[in-house]
């Protein structure tokens, strides 16, 4: 039953999601640069963040305070395979902000509205010789997700999670005001609105941190057979100074021995004699299947790859996961004839997704990230393949950096370097029950002073997440600017419960 739905859910989505994502992607490339190059955005801006405020507004008027906040942004537009059901009892705000405000090349910002995403974001600034700090990888991940949830790439070893590119943030708070805050201004508010998932106001703007960019990352593959010598290298990479390390590092793990770390940095230009390779070509394999070819080769190379191509290098694919959507989408003839086509845009895929898909999503499928101090790598290692047996896993670094002021997540002072480790997939253990192997890993995050991603279902108590993550700072916020009743915690947004 399960095989004929996934190959029933690959032709629907080849003769119908694929043609409408395409017109779609293209209506919303060319609307963008249009509002940009036409520099409507900021002229509309204030007036956009005027109409969220009055929202705002009319909801005290309305509900007397008692009924909570969210915005009204179906939850199948939203990254996670869940939908958000508590918004089906909360009152809804309209926030239509999506546009990329204004570039400061001399200040190294732009400034960006929260539902603005990376594949936008970046295919405006590479032009210019720009790019953010830190790009997460999938096109459609926006930035308020980004920074009231989280945010990673292979360049957070160097610059932390996509928070701590942050320079400044506006949030709508529960009584209208419009209310900006960095780490000079309002900073203990700055620093509790990441991980906060909305729950102190509605995000209406952040400037963020940009890097002068390059043509091409020059990246090495060095394959391991051995998981003891992966994580060795692995750590050894991940914790140099910021000014020795290379700009890009990340692993895939294709079982619990072996993988392959990529170190990449930024080029100029493609050497005389050497590989150029534009992954993202869409006759191109999946990334990750190109690079498991590399690991059964088990031999060093190398290769120069055009920056965009390498920041978006596994959106075709989305990481693995279209191997159970369109299950011959790796095929030669599949890329050659429709692979241009490629991707389906997620939002679709969820909007059309049958009750018995999501069914068996729900119980035979596990999208999680946890991210774990870098010194327990191995053995979480060991303890993923003992509950789940899934693989490739995603292995990316990232700094945790000390802050003046605690927020959500706060790391034991010897353990700043953390990695995040990706699942995405049907696990292969038999007998798999989602609930029970979930709570099992956050447990062992718990005991391991690690995170959950909060953009995938918890399994965890209301007093076990508390345990996670620390509350201090934003339960006291939230009684001082009035969210309380206003906005719901986090979560009464990401607990099993209110995406049931």
């Amino acid at each position: 039953m399960l095989n004929f739905l996934i190959k029933y859910r690959g032709l629907f989505v080849v003769l119908f999601l694929l043609p409408a994502s395409l017109v779609f992607k293209a209506y919303m490339n060319t609307r963008n640069r249009l509002v940009f190059w036409l520099n409507s955005a900021p002229d509309k801006h204030d007036d956009k963040v005027k109409k969220v405020q009055q929202q705002v507004k009319a909801w005290q008027q309305k509900t007397g305070g008692e009924i909570p906040m969210c915005t009204s942004r179906p939850g199948w537009q939203a990254m996670s395979h869940k939908q958000g059901n508590y918004k089906k009892t909360h009152y809804q705000v309209d926030v239509n902000l999506m546009d990329i405000l204004e570039i400061d090349e001399k200040k190294g910002t732009v400034r960006l509205e929260p539902m603005a995403n990376m594949g936008q974001i970046s295919a405006l600034l590479k032009p210019l010789g720009w790019s953010l700090a830190v790009v997460p990888e999938l096109d459609a991940l926006t930035v308020g997700g980004l920074i009231n949830g989280f945010g990673i790439e292979s360049s957070s070893h160097k610059y932390g999670l996509f928070q701590s590119i942050c320079e400044s943030l506006e949030i709508v708070t529960a009584d209208g005001e419009l209310v900006k805050c960095s780490k000079e201004e309002n900073s203990e508010l700055f620093y509790a609105i990441p991980w906060s998932y909305g729950s102190l106001g509605f995000l209406v703007c952040a400037e963020i941190k940009i890097v002068p960019s390059k043509d091409y990352v020059q990246l090495s593959y060095i394959p391991f057979k051995s998981k003891l010598a992966f994580i060795e290298r692995f750590t050894e990479e991940s914790l140099k100074p910021a000014n020795e390390a290379y700009d890009f590092i990340e692993g895939l793990m294709y079982s619990e021995h072996e993988g392959v770390l990529m170190l990449g940095n930024f080029s100029d230009k493609v050497p005389s004699g050497k590989t150029k390779n534009a992954i993202n070509n869409f006759w191109k394999p999946w990334f990750y299947e190109h690079v498991r070819d590399i690991l059964k080769q088990d031999k060093e190379q190398e290769e120069w790859i055009p920056l965009r191509h390498y920041y978006h290098r596994h959106t075709r694919s989305l990481f693995w996961e279209m191997t159970l959507i369109i299950p011959f989408g790796n095929s030669p003839w599949f890329r050659y004839l429709l692979g241009w086509m490629s991707p389906p845009e997620v939002s679709l895929l969820k909007l059309t997704q049958t009750e018995a898909l999501h069914k068996l999503y729900d119980t035979h499928h596990m999208d999680q990230d946890f991210l774990l101090p870098l010194s327990n790598l191995d053995k979480s290692l060991s303890y993923f393949k003992q509950e789940v047996d899934f693989h490739p896993l995603w292995l990316c670094p990232m700094r945790v950096f000390d802050t003046p002021i605690r927020g959500m997540v706060n790391p034991q002072p010897n353990e700043q370097m953390f990695v995040d480790v990706g699942i995405y997939g049907e696990p292969n253990v038999e007998n798999y029950n989602s609930k029970k192997t979930t709570r099992k890993l956050e447990a062992l995050m718990r005991e391991m002073d690690g995170f959950q991603a909060l953009y995938a279902d918890t399994f965890q108590t209301r007093e076990e997440f508390r345990e996670m993550f620390d509350h201090t700072l934003l339960d006291k916020l939230r009684v001082q600017t009035g969210a309380t009743k206003a906005f719901p915690e986090p979560y009464d947004k990401v607990s099993r419960a209110a995406r049931t």
